[in-house]
């Protein structure tokens, strides 16, 4: 039996939409939406717009529960979608991705010039859906919508960890769901070459322990991102970041071989640790840029995005400074350091990049005199280094303030502007910054905690490199987010599924049942991560470093820190215990205290021994929370001592234990601070 809701009431618009769209106004009434919901397309239409449309469908179906056809219909339809052409056959930075969405009570009419511009309108359908006493409505609206930036991506680096096919799958939905459009791929590094050649298979079978993507594997998600308006630029780092090209190819190296010349390389071994590392590829050989052309000819063919990346970072130029046969050739060259050999060795590779129909992308160091102006410059150094480069004729793409892997606040991120207000530039080179990409490194990552570093925070930079300048509020940025969060664990995504399974195993299974591991998710959800270099000293991380701790369960920048944050600012307004946000504080700060002594008998877990000293911390807090409340409450000193205590204990609590960190402690230093 089918079953079909009441009718669904009228109610306001609640704007959840992520990211916020260029222009946005609010008309009367709602589209209820029911069994009879269908969705058609009534100019053009092919393959990639069939997928699309029939995606959003089935989304609809599991998010009311209403049984609704799947697949686009004729053209009576509650949705129409107007299109006017395929778009480019390769999408490009210069695909138009604009549309318009009108919604009224008679039905939805979308339009866009082409289909990515649809698939981003049918992004938002789904987000405007929302419902309504026992039904579903979508409000009524009118956007005209379009990013404000072209380069809206997302790199993974599946070389330092290797990240399976599904979680590329899976990330690629979720890209989708915020209008992002460009997926960086990172396959190659010091410590793993992560795709097949056929032309070089000692590459992938000396070089990445069995872990590398088939080139039919490839193929594939490069069609399913475009399904989803996605292009995917391949990057494989060069001259340095290389270990794992000279395990297989030893005479692609720099380094001074046993005849004392530079002609006998190796051998060489991926890199387990972290870091740069000297080795690098010969620049002066001819053979090497022999091999380069065989190489990027394969790789330029397989993926069809006119850019390529060529990473170009972190060369400390170590083997070109101590190879005899180098620094003649430098010499003679006229190459007075080895940044300027770099340059040269760029120069070498553009024709070959030229002849496959690409442009060249690379990190920040490609930028020197010499570079040919077609060459994209990705800073990871900041702002200024960008511009210089804009300055200079440069395109370029912002990823400093993006680093997902530094474990920086979504409010961190949001504050980062590719073009910051007040900026010099002028209007010409301006356009030549293109965007930015959020960058997902993967040296602190496993299959199981990556969804939870990657979201739901990119969907905050995915928001700053499409919306207006002037989208910024904080407070309505983390409203919408959560309610985005939660969205996105419909496109398959782990974020937030990972941490409650991550911590029933830290838990240790046979011992606590779900129920008994209750206080372990409330004390984790005032946890999160330390930051990536903090990390790595107190850990000294490695490919072989196990990835299964409280660290790894727990979620960067969780609600904890801003609630907090936010209740105890605005209680700190006008201090009462009336207050809605008195209540809500004491009701965390108690149970911080009631759950304190329920972690005992977890905390003796094996994984979790380490952060014991973090659980009896927990239940401290909430008495110092609690003692704070009252005495600002009834406008009392504290008992003499208190306070300097409670500080020191805020202090103490400060230091990471077991490598995690307490979310709320500078809001309780304010209450503590405000206490007389």
């Amino acid at each position: 039996m089918s079953f079909t809701p009441l009718q669904a009431q009228p109610v306001p618009f609640v704007n959840t939409l992520m990211p916020q769209p260029a222009h946005i106004s609010e008309g009367s009434g709602n589209l209820a939406l029911g069994t009879q919901f269908t969705a058609c397309e009534d100019k053009f239409h092919d393959g990639r717009l069939d997928r699309a449309v029939s995606r959003l469908l089935v989304r609809l179906k599991s998010e009311t529960g209403l049984q609704i056809a799947t697949a686009p219909g004729a053209c009576s339809a509650t949705l129409t979608v107007s299109v006017d052409g395929a778009g480019e056959a390769i999408q490009s930075d210069d695909e138009d991705e604009s549309y318009s969405l009108e919604v009224t009570g008679d039905g939805a009419h979308l339009h866009a010039a082409t289909v990515v511009g649809a698939i981003h309108g049918l992004a938002t359908v789904y987000q405007l859906v929302q419902a309504a006493g026992d039904g579903w409505v979508m409000p009524a609206v009118s956007i005209q919508d379009a990013p404000r930036f072209r380069w809206r991506g997302l790199m993974i680096d599946s070389s330092r960890h290797w990240i399976p096919i599904d979680v590329i799958y899976r990330t690629l939905d979720g890209m989708a769901a915020v209008k992002m459009n460009v997926f960086h791929w990172h396959l190659s590094d010091d410590q793993g070459f992560r795709i097949e050649s056929k032309v070089f298979p000692k590459l992938q079978e000396l070089g990445s322990d069995g872990d590398y993507y088939t080139q039919d594997q490839v193929r594939s998600v490069i069609a399913y991102a475009r399904d989803r308006g996605i292009r995917v630029v391949p990057e494989f780092d060069i001259p340095g970041h290389a270990l794992s090209w000279l395990v297989g190819y030893p005479d692609l190296a720099s380094g001074v071989g046993t005849d004392g010349k530079g002609n006998h390389q190796g051998p060489y071994a991926i890199s387990r640790e972290y870091g740069v590392f000297d080795p690098v590829l010969d620049p002066t050989r001819e053979s090497t840029y022999q091999f380069l052309d065989k190489f990027i000819s394969e790789m330029t063919a397989l993926f069809p995005d006119p850019y390529f990346h060529v990473g170009g970072d972190e060369n400390n130029g170590v083997q070109w400074k101590n190879n005899p046969r180098i620094q003649a050739f430098m010499k003679a060259h006229d190459l007075k350091d080895t940044a300027a050999l770099q340059t040269y060795f760029n120069q070498k590779l553009l024709p070959i990049l030229k002849k496959n129909h690409k442009k060249m992308i690379g990190w920040d160091e490609i930028f020197a005199p010499g570079l040919d102006k077609d060459a994209v410059i990705q800073s990871w150094r900041g702002f200024d280094s960008l511009a210089a480069s804009a300055k200079a004729g440069y395109g370029g793409i912002l990823s400093a303030g993006y680093y997902l892997d530094h474990i920086d606040s979504a409010e961190q991120h949001y504050a980062v502007d590719p073009i910051p207000a007040g900026s010099d530039l002028t209007a010409e080179q301006a356009a030549r910054i293109f965007g930015g990409e959020a960058c997902m490194w993967s040296e602190h990552l496993s299959p199981r905690s990556v969804d939870s570093r990657i979201w739901p925070r990119t969907a905050v930079v995915a928001e700053r490199l499409w919306s207006p300048q002037s989208v910024s509020d904080v407070s309505d940025m983390y409203r919408r987010l959560w309610v985005e969060s939660v969205r996105l664990e419909d496109f398959g995504l782990q974020h937030l599924s990972a941490e409650d399974m991550a911590l029933r195993k830290l838990a240790a299974p046979e011992i606590a049942t779900p129920d008994q591991v209750a206080p372990l998710r409330i004390f984790a959800s005032v946890l999160q991560p330390v930051g990536f270099d903090e990390r790595y000293q107190l850990q000294h991380t490695s490919q072989l470093t196990p990835m299964d701790h409280l660290i790894d369960a727990v979620r960067p920048d969780p609600p904890s820190r801003f609630e907090v944050e936010a209740a105890v600012a605005e209680y700190l307004k006008h201090p009462s215990a009336d207050s809605p946000a008195h209540a809500q504080l004491e009701a965390w700060f108690q149970q911080w205290v009631t759950t304190a002594p329920q972690l005992a008998p977890l905390m003796k877990a094996p994984l979790l021994q380490e952060a014991a000293p973090k659980a009896e911390q927990f239940g401290q807090l909430g008495q110092l929370g609690l003692d704070a409340l009252k005495y600002l409450d009834a406008k009392q000193a504290a008992p003499a001592g208190w306070k300097d205590q409670s500080l020191a204990l805020l202090k103490s609590a400060k230091e990471p234990i077991g490598k995690v960190r307490f979310t709320v402690l500078e809001p309780l230093t304010q209450l503590v601070q405000s206490v007389q």
